[in-house]
């Protein structure tokens, strides 16, 4: 039998300009959710760069699969984040199962990049200052990695 429940390991990916202006995108399953591409492991053998490409595409319509102009934007920012899953996500996991291992990403792209979202998963985009991207998350770890962002991507410049 195969498990339709969610893999409880998932990517967040802060999309991001040269600028630090950061891509929030609005769920459509809930009212005022703004984050980052976030996604689960489709298996468990998928590895967390693979669930990122993957999700990136999926979520925005960009791909920054290696071999792509966007691949060398795409940074594993070697974090990771245990959390507890919400109450109203908890029946799209495992019975027992009430933590997430969330890693995270950093996808660095040219200002103006088109954004085309999947209208099943998310209804609208929009670009802000990392700050007010932090601000506007429902997710603390993604408002988090919002703020982290002046840092990490310094880090990723000097590598």
């Amino acid at each position: 039998m195969i498990s339709t429940y969610k893999i409880p390991q998932s990517v967040l990916v802060v999309i991001y300009t040269a600028a630090l202006d950061v891509l929030l995108i609005k769920r459509a399953d809930a009212i005022d959710f703004w984050q980052s591409v976030t996604g689960s492991k489709d298996a468990l053998a998928e590895s967390f760069a693979q669930t990122a490409v993957r999700e990136v595409q999926e979520e925005t319509g960009m791909d920054c699969s290696p071999g792509t102009p966007l691949a060398a934007g795409l940074c594993d920012w070697q974090i990771e984040n245990v959390y507890d899953i919400y109450p109203r996500w908890l029946h799209r996991y495992a019975p027992g199962v009430r933590c997430n291992t969330e890693h995270l990403f950093g996808l660095r792209v040219p200002a103006g990049m088109p954004v085309r979202l999947n209208p099943r998963e998310h209804t609208a985009y929009q670009w802000l200052p990392y700050r007010q991207a932090a601000q506007a998350c429902f997710s603390p770890s993604n408002a988090e990695a919002c703020l982290l962002l002046p840092r990490l991507a310094a880090a990723r410049a000097q590598a």
